[in-house]
């Protein structure tokens, strides 16, 4: 079996109004805490791949010694990049962006919420747009191709337009790869806190349906309802052969499904016995997977589905939202492990 170890180790310097893992106090972990997690899980998994960061890529003075250290410790496979980096470090560190291309990064997602006041706001720290905006400028002059992530909701509809608007100009002069797209998030961790807000699919504006990702998807929450009213059977995460673990910075160990929040622990990496908490991972038996087994679709929409809400989502957030929503009742937190 493999196993990616995903793990909070240096913490993040935004608290974005978005995060779908949700808000966590940032703590730097001491040192040996990645061979001790790493051993941990050693005797159970033929590959692991650990990365040392959960929130902000490279959050730490020393993330090239860090990012080879990440793949030394790694067994019989290797972590991967992705398109994610630290806008944060990008302004900062001369030697980030050539850090970055040694490993061959391609394209780099930066997030917008908005423009300059509304961005600020939702990443929790002023400066933040002027910071993604200039990422944008020294990706594009190194050769790295920027890719803008805008969330809409309701109340920042107009300005993504605009930052549409934006990006389409930047693209007629010295952006020609600049890469652009739309949506509106899932329902789980802080954005959870902005259902009230979350867009409806009829406000959408129209110039935005070429840029907006599965827009021929997209269903509102009265579509979902109408599909899962009758659905009698109970919501399942098949369990395979490769399992992503995130890792808080004080050991609690939570499936990569969704929130890291109480009902969804597995276990913590210092009380507990590792071939219990592997047991406990690998068959599925924890308690949100256990509580959410004891209903159906058709109860989670009856109890917490709006059937005339116009708001948009995809199905797989719908019911994410429906699940995360019970575990969070008080039917859903009885027998808290």
């Amino acid at each position: 079996m493999k196993l990616n170890l995903v793990v909070d180790m240096f913490g993040c310097p935004n608290r974005c109004m978005h995060c779908w893992l949700g808000h966590m106090p940032n703590r730097k972990m001491e040192e040996g805490a990645d061979r001790f997690i790493m051993d941990y899980f050693d005797p159970f998994f033929d590959q692991i791949a650990f990365y040392s960061w959960l929130r902000e890529p490279d959050y730490c003075e020393d993330y090239a010694e860090r990012w080879a250290k990440d793949l030394a410790i790694s067994k019989n496979t290797l972590p991967e990049r992705f398109e994610l980096a630290s806008f944060y470090r990008i302004v900062r560190d001369e030697k980030y962006i050539p850090f970055l291309q040694s490993l061959a990064v391609k394209k780099v997602q930066l997030t917008f919420f908005g423009l300059q006041e509304t961005q600020d706001r939702y990443v929790g720290r002023k400066g933040a747009f002027e910071e993604v905006m200039k990422a944008t400028e020294m990706l594009n002059s190194h050769g790295i191709i920027p890719r803008w992530q805008c969330f809409i909701n309701e109340e920042n509809r107009d300005e993504i337009l605009q930052l549409y608007e934006l990006a389409q100009g930047l693209r007629k002069n010295n952006y020609p790869a600049l890469e652009f797209f739309v949506h509106e998030g899932s329902c789980e961790g802080e954005n959870q806190k902005l259902y009230p807000i979350r867009i409806q699919k009829s406000h959408i504006p129209p110039a935005l349906a070429e840029v907006y990702l599965d827009y021929s998807k997209l269903m509102t929450e009265k579509d979902c309802c109408e599909i899962l009213k009758d659905n009698t059977a109970s919501p399942d995460f098949p369990l395979g052969d490769e399992f992503t673990l995130n890792i808080s910075n004080t050991y609690d160990v939570y499936y990569n499904w969704t929130h890291m929040r109480e009902p969804w622990v597995i276990g913590n990496l210092k009380k507990d016995e590792a071939e219990a908490l592997v047991q406990r991972m690998v068959s599925g038996d924890t308690h949100a997977l256990r509580r959410i087994r004891e209903c159906s679709w058709a109860d989670l929409v009856r109890r917490f589905g709006d059937p005339r809400s116009e708001k948009v989502f995809s199905l797989d957030d719908f019911k994410m939202y429906l699940i995360n929503l019970y575990l969070e009742s008080p039917a859903g937190t009885s027998k808290l492990l």
